[in-house]
């Protein structure tokens, strides 16, 4: 039974930082498009800022749920950092009045975290 609760968690957390690793490409992506069709109303370096920002954050948290697929915890602490960042993220969202959006943000990175912290490495 635990066994089968690892490998869940583990398919979960995979799923998890996978999703949200496209996610952030794709948020990326929308906010280089939506700057460069408002005719030069966004600068070169806020574009190259947040594409730096949307590759580098993620392709790691892809590559994260690389390292929880091959049962590796190099994965473990990206993964955690990143989702407390959303956290984080989400209090200034609530903040500013958008708690429907807060609310999934914290409990998606909620669940992220839980997953990634409670699998026990394994021994080799």
């Amino acid at each position: 039974m635990s066994t089968f609760n690892s490998d869940f968690r583990r398919s979960t957390v995979i799923a998890l930082l996978r999703i949200e690793g496209l996610l952030i490409l794709a948020l990326g992506l929308l906010l280089i498009v939506k700057g460069l069709a408002t005719s030069g109303a966004i600068e070169w370096f806020v574009i190259s800022g947040i594409l730096a920002l949307a590759l580098v954050g993620g392709f790691g948290l892809l590559f994260a749920a690389k390292g929880f697929q091959a049962k590796r915890m190099y994965g473990r602490a990206p993964a955690v950092l990143a989702n407390l960042i959303a956290i984080g993220v989400s209090k200034y969202i609530f903040e500013a009045g958008f708690w429907w959006a807060a609310l999934p943000l914290t409990l998606y990175a909620a669940l992220t975290i839980y997953c990634a912290i409670s699998l026990v490495p394994e021994k080799n």
